[in-house]
């Protein structure tokens, strides 16, 4: 992680910065849209602001893509680095005082998720904290007096108790939907908050479970996005010995042909990871 530890130090400046932006409890909307359709909030693009402008800072970083924005901006020609990165997903859920959150991919020569080297995500509730990996292990740290301090590596069980589904219910395949039902007749306990972040910080931290956005009548594709959202995750999960599937196959296998790309997304333990693939595969085969 030496390598990139400029990067890291960007990503604790920006954090810190947005933490008090949060604070403020800007909840404007502005006059302009996001990639997808949404209307940005004033305070998504803030901190996209702020984020962009710390790691035009980083030497090592060539270029950068933020899902509040269409294109590539180029940094460095030189730099080595690629960061893709949500400055604030969930944010709408602000205005109601629950848990947000940035999340941040790093890559080498192009985006995509055979080529992501690191993750990070930081999570904005009673407490910030950050999740950092790099492949090998995953870290909790804490911001304490503006310092982000370690807590503990993050490794997963091999089954979970927590179910987080996502997406429009009334849109759900019916497979999915006896999948997600056949859970909870089997103890898995709800949690869910409209909020990526905070739900897949819940499955990592108390051990695993499953965090499910799936393909549905409504988003065939998903909604959550490849490159901001769905491989930094799908990098952390397996790193710490969970794993994360797009129904049938592994989601840092999937090929990005757009930088907007959205994917229908697993993210758990192995043990439910294994279930989600075995009910698609039957879906699939009959």
């Amino acid at each position: 992680m030496e390598s990139i530890k400029e990067i890291l130090e960007a990503i604790k400046v920006s954090t810190i910065q947005i933490q008090k932006l949060i604070a403020k409890g800007d909840m404007g909307k502005s006059e302009q849209q996001n990639s997808t359709g949404d209307t940005q909030l004033k305070l998504d693009i803030m901190s996209d602001v702020i984020i962009e402008d710390n790691f035009k800072k980083v030497p090592s970083i060539k270029e950068i893509v933020s899902e509040e924005q269409e294109n590539i901006v180029p940094i460095n020609s030189d730099g080595e680095f690629l960061v893709a990165y949500d400055p604030l997903d969930g944010s709408s859920l602000v205005d109601v005082n629950l848990a947000v959150g940035s999340i941040y991919g790093i890559y080498t020569e192009k985006f995509g998720g055979k080529n992501i080297i690191a993750s990070v995500y930081v999570v904005f509730g009673p407490r910030v904290e950050m999740v950092v990996c790099d492949g090998t292990k995953v870290e909790l740290y804490r911001l304490l007096k503006d310092e982000f301090v370690y807590i503990k590596d993050i490794v997963m069980e091999q089954k979970g108790s927590i179910n987080s589904p996502g997406s429009t219910q009334q849109c759900w395949y019916p497979h999915h939907k006896k999948l997600i039902e056949d859970m909870f007749d089997a103890d898995y306990k709800l949690c869910y908050s409209g909020g990526m972040v905070p739900d897949l910080h819940h499955i990592l931290l108390r051990g695993g479970g499953l965090f499910s956005y799936p393909g549905a009548s409504d988003k065939p594709k998903g909604k959550l996005r490849q490159l901001f959202e769905v491989f930094p995750f799908a990098f952390i999960f397996e790193t710490a010995k969970g794993g994360a599937t797009d129904s049938t196959s592994r989601v840092l296998d999937i090929e990005t042909l757009h930088i907007h790309d959205t994917s229908p997304c697993f993210f758990g333990s192995v043990s439910e990871i294994q279930m989600v693939e075995k009910v698609y595969k039957q879906q699939k085969s009959e």
